[in-house]
């Protein structure tokens, strides 16, 4: 049996489709992604990369080509079905957190199971559990506006967790915090995919939160350009090659 969870088949998007203006952003993508990866995605401004996060996670609808995720085709279902299927199989979390300041950090995480309709009792229990376990249990009858960056980042965790997801969609998830904050959010969602198994995806543009992965996805113009698998290098070895990829990439934009 498979263990994959994600699968892009020849997938495009094209923006203003069947208009003079039309923009090709991705181009014939082949991707997977197996049960407990920690795949990095990176790229130069404009490559394709947020596109590309957004178009297998059900956040958009590519133009072209199969998107399945748990052996399902996202291309079709309808947004309903998308819509309930999303918050049953994926858990995000986001550069700007997007918490909701009407709301206590409990209520934020509690949303994806009021939303699966769980028993009162089951939610307290996931929510207690969870926010514990990320050091936030003092927090949960605060509002996000009451909370600090890394508080607020690991109450998001906490959403994207409470609802059990085959797959963690993280894009640019330290782009709001320091150095420290950002250190301490990596070795969360390491330890999350070494030791739960959790399943990883995501999208940023530092070669330092990319160490933490165990896969490199370089995209640029729309494809995807390289492939580097972490294997049994160290996380210094790994940050190297990163670097020496990204390096290579500028070196031939700048020359362009």
């Amino acid at each position: 049996m498979s263990d994959t969870v994600l699968e892009a088949r020849h997938m495009k998007k094209i923006y203003n489709h069947n208009t003079p203006n039309a923009f090709e952003a991705l181009h014939d993508i082949n991707f997977r992604v197996e049960k407990g990866d920690f795949v990095a995605v990176m790229g130069p401004s404009g490559s394709g990369k947020s596109t590309f996060i957004n178009n297998i996670s059900t956040i958009d609808t590519p133009t072209a080509g199969e998107v399945y995720i748990n052996g399902r085709e996202v291309r079709s279902m309808s947004e309903d079905e998308i819509g309930e299927f999303r918050y049953r199989n994926l858990g995000f979390i986001f550069q700007d957190f997007n918490l909701l300041d009407t709301h206590t950090i409990f209520e934020n995480i509690a949303m994806p199971l009021s939303l699966a309709r769980l028993e009162h009792d089951e939610i307290h229990a996931r929510v207690a559990m969870l926010a514990d376990r990320m050091d936030i249990a003092n927090l949960l009858k605060k509002f996000p506006n009451e909370c600090s960056g890394g508080q607020r980042q690991r109450a998001a965790i906490c959403r994207a967790l409470v609802n059990h997801p085959s797959i963690i969609v993280a894009d640019e998830p330290t782009g709001n915090l320091d150095s420290a904050n950002s250190g301490e959010l990596m070795k969360i969602l390491r330890q999350l995919n070494e030791h739960d198994g959790v399943t990883i995806v995501m999208v940023t543009h530092d070669p330092l939160i990319t160490s933490y992965s165990n896969r490199l996805i370089y995209i640029h113009d729309g494809n995807i350009e390289t492939v580097l698998d972490r294997g049994e290098m160290s996380q210094d070895e790994f940050f190297t090659k990163i670097v020496e990829i990204n390096s290579a990439e500028s070196r031939e934009i700048l020359a362009a």
